[in-house]
């Protein structure tokens, strides 16, 4: 039978605990069940908070009498608790939609396939830099339901994934993006590629006309579906081409974004950080949205003059080794994020790849893969779709079973104005902890040659 007021969280790492927290702060009673290891860290704040919690199982019986659960986005929809919770009409839901619940800040909410991280940091330095008091959360930064917990921000800017989303129902973004939208998890959402666009879809529910939807008109799938869809908010459209009639549009190696009722701002694409078209079109997205709130061209200006990448994607490191440049790019575990760092390479290129596959197709990058590949390295234990897919592609294809192996590999294949490329297109977890594991340890073999 369901306890009134008992709330349980399903995950106890950095969202699942900061949901804990807050939810015992409102006055409800919580359990954290946590079928691994749980962390440290994290088992500190349970125990200080006094809050009651498991590890190593799920005790369903007590999880099935919860008046309402907060899921973990690493925990699938389709998983048999999850499953049964529901034939329970037990509302489940993400850590954002319970959090929302409990703030007024404004919410920047930003998804997409590729590009959510690096808009999601651009966007939240230039509020910062601004002088707003604004806090970073979603994906990237500390829980967003632990800071509205100990927090009173202004604005938040949310970096949010289809799986979040998926779980997320009366939650309401004042400004939303939607950079793009390529074949990704789908072995989450049947293999049908419909199913994860409606997922992706899902962060304009509930949206007002006097909200924002900035989006990416150079997107074909963003415009056929924005063409089936009645959309409240207001529409604010950017392109990478020099097509004045959006609001956001690249002209003559400059930038140019015009919200009608806002001040005009341009800026040369040699004045920022961000270097590639995709990243010329994340730029704009975070400049519409400073513009929907007010904020200074001469603040735009400088914090897009001073913004630094996220880790792990596109991130050159600081020297050379025999002339041979190394560049980290282990975030791109898609196919689409690989086009964009291969579409940007301007040297003969080692491009090293692989992992877990996803259901890759990999047909998109075969023309990049013959301009501008050198050699392939294979990084993973099963290679033979690689193997297959680019053996007449790319004239030099080798394996590698470990980083070491990888780095050294693609080093005796370059030469001086090579470039060395960790573009992976593949979840990292055949022979890593994560892609940041990954990215970590590309770095620390390039340094050990």
């Amino acid at each position: 039978m369901k306890k009134d007021n008992f709330i349980v969280i399903l995950g106890a790492a950095e969202s699942g605990v900061g949901a804990a927290i807050l939810a015992k702060e409102k006055g409800f009673d919580v359990f954290v069940s946590d079928n691994g290891t749980i962390k440290e860290q994290y088992k500190s704040m349970l125990i200080e908070n006094n809050i009651d919690f498991e590890e190593g199982s799920h005790n369903k019986e007590k999880i099935l009498q919860a008046s309402e659960v907060i899921k973990s986005p690493g925990i699938r929809s389709d998983a048999p608790l999850v499953l049964e919770l529901l034939a329970l009409q037990t509302p489940v839901i993400s850590d954002l939609e319970f959090a929302a619940r409990y703030t007024n800040a404004k919410l920047i909410c930003i998804t997409g396939s590729n590009g959510k991280t690096t808009t999601t940091l651009l966007t939240y330095h230039i509020l910062k830099q601004a002088g707003l008091n604004v806090g970073l959360a979603g994906n990237v930064g500390k829980s967003f339901a632990l800071q509205v917990a100990h927090n009173n921000y202004d604005y938040y800017v949310l970096e949010i994934s289809n799986f979040q989303l998926d779980h997320m129902y009366d939650f309401k973004a004042d400004i939303a993006i939607l950079l793009n939208i390529t074949p990704d998890h789908l072995d989450r959402y049947e293999y049908k590629f419909q199913n994860y666009i409606n997922s992706k879809f899902r962060i304009l529910q509930n949206m007002q006309s006097n909200d924002t939807f900035i989006y990416c008109s150079d997107d074909q799938i963003l415009i056929d579906e924005i063409g089936k869809r009645t959309i409240d908010a207001e529409k604010v459209a950017f392109t990478t081409t020099d097509d004045q009639s959006k609001q956001g549009y690249l002209k003559d190696n400059t930038i140019y974004v015009d919200l009608l009722d806002k001040d005009s701002f341009s800026i040369s694409i040699n004045d920022i950080q961000l270097r590639g078209k995709h990243n010329y079109g994340n730029s704009m997205a975070a400049m519409l949205a400073a513009k929907a709130i007010n904020i200074k061209n001469e603040k735009i200006r400088e914090s897009l003059q001073s913004f630094q990448n996220v880790e792990h994607r596109l991130e050159k490191m600081p020297f050379l080794v025999k002339g041979v440049e190394f560049i980290n790019d282990s975030k791109a575990t898609n196919v689409n994020s690989v086009w964009y760092a291969l579409d940007s390479m301007t040297k003969r290129t080692i491009w090293i790849a692989g992992g877990t596959d996803k259901g890759n197709d990999y047909s998109e990058l075969f023309d990049l893969a013959k301009e501008k590949v050198k050699a392939l390295v294979c990084l993973g234990i099963d290679n033979e779709k690689l193997k297959k897919s680019f053996g007449d592609k790319i004239g030099t294809i080798v394996e590698a079973k470990s980083m070491k192996e990888a780095i050294e590999k693609s080093f005796q294949l370059a030469e001086p104005g090579d470039v060395v490329l960790l573009s992976p297109a593949c979840a990292s977890f055949d022979l890593f902890k994560s892609y940041v594991d990954r990215g970590l340890q590309f770095k620390q073999e390039v340094r050990n040659l």
